[in-house]
């Protein structure tokens, strides 16, 4: 069984229930694979952008064939660039919003046609793999999120986590990263010194057992965005990053990965 988000925002759960702990979302027009199901209708799944698990309710998403959910333009599809952007759902003539970041599966001409969804959408899209991303780019889209809330499993305005914020920023510059911070720590080239990382790259920051537990993208003038409350600028040095107002280190230092550059 295969389905879609066919929401703005769906939250993934740690345990069939919707008290459980969010430990991921599905934004507008991701696809996933259904690995198990459970009573209440809820669906233990596998994302397809970033191969993670959680369950979903049943009733906040749609079921799609295998044919179609192996379909290149469910597998690659466009993604929104700008937030709160209006689709229309042309089975039942409604409107609402989708966030930035969400995916567009199908898209042509601004319409989308798969089995019996339909829907046109008008604004600005990247392709994952699409190549050429810019760093000055990558700040650009990283700033648009600057003081949303910080939730655990966000993914979105409204709350993201520190991963969930890396994820979405490179995502929508066309490049896919993993979804929590350690997994993302495997990706890219890794960096000797912090006197070697350009805009654009990511430090990872671990705890006192030296797990990875957090991570932020690189800026001009030793500066690092990330979500750590909310999506903020810090100092960033060798050490990690320096939160100005309360005079100390935030966050240590593990490593510096280049995503971008060769």
């Amino acid at each position: 069984m295969y389905g879609f988000c066919n929401q703005s925002i769906v939250p993934c759960r740690k345990e069939p229930s919707h008290r459980s702990e969010q430990v991921s979302q599905l934004l507008f027009g991701e696809s996933f694979e259904v690995l198990e199901e459970a009573e209440g209708d809820w669906l233990y799944i596998k994302t397809t952008f970033d191969a993670y698990f959680g369950w979903v309710c049943k009733s906040q998403i749609k079921s799609i064939s295998e044919a179609t959910f192996l379909q290149s333009g469910m597998q690659e599809a466009g993604l929104t660039a700008l937030p709160f952007q209006l689709i229309s759902n042309e089975v039942d003539h409604s409107y609402f919003p989708i966030v930035m970041g969400s995916s567009l599966p199908f898209l042509r001409e601004g319409r989308m046609e798969f089995e019996k969804n339909k829907f046109s959408f008008s604004g600005k899209v990247a392709e994952i793999g699409g190549g050429g991303v810019q760093p000055e780019q990558l700040i650009s889209v990283a700033r648009m999120y600057l003081e949303s809330p910080y939730l655990w499993g966000g993914r979105t305005h409204f709350g993201i986590d520190c991963s969930g914020f890396t994820q979405m920023v490179f995502k929508m510059n066309g490049v896919k990263l993993p979804r929590d911070a350690s997994q993302q720590a495997g990706e890219g080239q890794t960096l000797t010194f912090a006197e070697e990382a350009r805009v654009g790259d990511l430090a990872f920051f671990e705890n006192q057992e030296g797990k990875i537990v957090h991570t932020g993208i690189i800026m001009h003038g030793g500066n690092i965005i990330h979500a750590s409350g909310r999506v903020r600028i810090d100092k960033f040095d060798h050490f990690g990053i320096f939160n100005q107002a309360e005079k100390k280190y935030s966050h240590r230092l593990r490593l510096i990965k280049s995503i971008l550059h060769p």
